[in-house]
């Protein structure tokens, strides 16, 4: 069946209606008069007396030449009805009539010639307003042209829902010609869709066809008849047609293919959705390898089949690279991959996490890192693989997992360029694109920042904690009558790392100093401000002072740091009078282990912290006996976000509760009890234990 055959009547479903007014006769307004052999006028249609001007009984009789023929025109016509009447055939044409007012109007004719039962031969003429005939072929062609050319999709179907009419572009978008369609009905024609999908076509076709209201703008997503084309999205309304009486003759259908705009806008959401998910996912701790693996894995496989995440070593490690130096040094930190299946080739070519690969300058991620700018091979081939792996063996493991598409985009944050994060493309079809390039670009710049504040972070708390380990006490030698036992344990962000410590201090009359505190605030202004304050409580320790003198001068060297706070325990364990005295600046209770008792938190004022100034400290005396133990801690051990301080206490007390471990068994139990998920901030602990036989 050809296009122009889409536009006919299936011969098939042509059937005899009853006559109704308002069709398009009616529109034409035909009017149908009849002559005899001599040319006198014998029948007179009311349409012709509408066109003519007159009636029935002032037409019948006459001859039509001289009622309706002007006189310069009656020759020509008296001729042609003698031909007609003669056998020659219809005649048609179009030629001025008279009008009964004296007016001439042009109108189409057509004359044929009628023979009766008795031979009697008659001429049947009809006839329409020429201008009127000139509109509706116009309309006609018109509408018939639209509907060959338009790029919408558009079909006729009769009341029972069968195709009548299809064009070319319902052709194309539905993939099927239109011999599938004319003359089937819907759910049969559209036999390519699930039976649910073609259901609810043909409940809202009868919707409309009952009610008369459109159905516009459908969004339907679906197959076509095509499987190669895939699912296309289109744009649906369903309209009644109706004749000029309003009395339905059928179903219009539009059908506009906005596939390329739905690709449009789904990727479109899918890249907000992944720079969305990359500001959740990516730098959730300021660790600078779990930052890496984060950004490898938001990228696969939503962008990549394969990532990797490098940095240069010149950046991870502050070295300059040597003069003139055009290769590239990386640190691999991390490798994911959508499938290992397909994709282990591809990442077995990559640079193993945690090693260091070099990449001469000719390699395509070289010229990434080197000119700062993204580069993208949308189509690899054998000839590119040796550029963007680091050696031939990677390069036979890339064309065996079949890469066929690359690109490496710049990580740079604060105008520094870091590393690249490298992506492949192996079981993905689709090459990379510009929008693929700006989208990693996005992500990359995110990711940069997060990098380059786990590096820095890195960097401080590798400072901060070499810093806070140097101030630290060495082992203490020479204790009269006690064990010691003692952790320091850091905070598990850099930036946390660096307030608290602990000292032991051997002093005259074997007696011996326990010093645990806290210098609020982190880093590495915390540390060295701790490291003077233990530098000043290990001098006034030699002074033989009571506690509350050394915290009042600790209070005073304190004031002078830059708004330095700190709290701070003293205790001085004097074994020759079995007891010990403390003094507390605004620190956490130590607490006192019996055997065969309860532990318990020793009573003493709380006191403000150091820093504060002015405020008066007051030494308490607590006996201490053969086998007592005193545990002294910083509140990073007890403390939580989610739980009262009270509370931690008392599970300090359960744990140290009844337990007959050594002193370094007890120091694990309570890190490891009580750090559990719970590493925001620095802790040191000291445990004292008296010896039997001290003296």
């Amino acid at each position: 069946m050809g296009t122009t055959d889409a536009f006919r009547p299936d011969p098939g479903r042509v059937r005899a209606a009853p006559y109704e007014a308002g069709g398009l006769l009616d529109v034409l307004s035909v009017a149908a008069v009849v002559l005899d052999r001599d040319g006198r006028i014998v029948l007179w249609s009311p349409q012709a007396e509408e066109l003519f001007g007159w009636k029935a009984p002032e037409a019948l009789g006459h001859y039509a030449a001289q009622l309706l023929v002007a006189e310069e025109n009656r020759q020509e016509v008296l001729e042609l009805f003698a031909k007609v009447m003669g056998g020659g055939g219809m005649w048609a044409g179009v030629f001025p009539a008279r009008h009964k007012d004296g007016s001439l109007r042009p109108l189409e004719f057509r004359n044929m010639r009628l023979e009766d039962k008795d031979g009697d031969v008659y001429a049947l003429g009809m006839a329409t307003d020429q201008q009127i005939l000139r509109d509706v072929e116009r309309d006609l062609a018109l509408s018939l042209r639209l509907v060959a050319q338009s790029p919408i999709g558009l079909a006729v179907l009769d009341t029972g829902l069968r195709y009548v009419m299809v064009n070319p572009a319902l052709e194309r978008i539905h993939g099927r010609p239109a011999r599938a369609y004319v003359g089937r009905h819907v759910r049969e024609a559209l036999s390519f869709l699930d039976d649910r999908d073609a259901g609810a076509i043909e409940a809202s076709m009868r919707e409309v066809m009952a009610t008369g209201t459109p159905l516009v703008d459908q969004f339907i997503v679906g197959p076509t008849a095509d499987p190669a084309a895939g699912e296309r999205a289109r744009l649906v309304s369903f309209y009644r047609l109706e004749d000029p009486a309003g009395r339905p003759m059928g179903l219009a259908t539009s059908d506009v293919d906005v596939t390329d705009r739905h690709r449009t806008a789904t990727e479109a959401r899918r890249r907000l959705a992944l720079i969305a998910d990359a500001s959740v996912l990516i730098g959730t701790t300021l660790d600078l390898d779990q930052t890496a693996r984060e950004l490898a894995e938001v990228v696969v496989p939503a962008l990549a089949d394969v990532a990797a995440v490098d940095v240069l070593d010149t950046a991870l490690h502050g070295n300059s690279a040597p003069p003139g130096e055009q290769a590239a040094v990386f640190r691999a930190l991390a490798v994911a991959s959508a499938d290992a299946g397909d994709a282990g080739d591809a990442v077995r070519a990559a640079d193993p996490p945690g090693e260091i690969a070099k990449y001469d300058a000719d390699r395509l991620v070289a010229r990434c890192v080197t000119t700062g700018r993204p580069v993208l091979l949308p189509r690899v081939g054998p000839e590119d693989l040796p550029r963007i792996a680091r050696d031939a063996q990677a390069a036979g493991l890339l064309g065996r997992a079949g890469l066929h598409s690359y690109m490496a985009v710049p990580l740079i944050a604060r105008g520094e360029v870091l590393g690249a994060l490298d992506l492949k493309r192996t079981s993905n079809p689709e090459p990379f694109g510009e929008d693929d390039v700006v989208l990693a670009g996005e992500l990359a710049a995110r990711a940069a920042v997060c990098i380059d504040n786990a590096r820095w972070y890195q960097r401080e708390r590798a400072t901060a904690l070499t810093l806070q380990r140097d101030l630290l006490p060495k082992p203490p030698q020479n204790l009269v009558g006690l064990e010691v036992a003692y952790r320091y344990q850091p905070a598990g962000a850099a930036v946390q790392v660096g307030g608290d410590w602990f000292d032991v201090i051997p002093q005259a009359g074997d007696t011996s100093a326990l010093v645990v505190g806290d210098v609020m605030g982190s880093g590495i202004n915390a540390a060295a401000a701790m490291g003077q304050l233990r530098t000043a409580a290990r001098t006034l320790s030699g002074l033989d002072l009571d506690p509350a003198q050394v915290l009042r001068h600790l209070d005073r060297t304190a004031s002078g740091l830059d708004q330095t706070i700190a709290t701070c325990l003293y205790a001085v364990y004097d074994p020759g009078l079995d007891r010990c005295c403390f003094a507390n600046a605004g620190h956490l209770p130590p607490v006192l282990v019996r055997p065969g008792r309860r532990p318990v938190l020793v009573d003493l004022p709380t006191g403000a912290p150091l820093g504060v100034g002015g405020v008066p400290f007051e030494s308490v005396a607590v006996p201490l006996t053969p086998g007592d133990r005193l545990v002294l801690y910083t509140d990073g051990l007890v403390e939580t976000r989610d739980e009262a301080i009270d509370t931690r206490l008392e599970v300090l007390l359960g744990l140290l509760d009844g337990r007959d471990l050594d002193l370094e068994a007890t120091c694990d139990l309570l890190l490891s009890e009580l750090r559990a998920d719970n590493d925001q901030d620095d802790v040191a602990l000291l445990i004292a234990h008296v010896r039997p036989g001290r003296r």
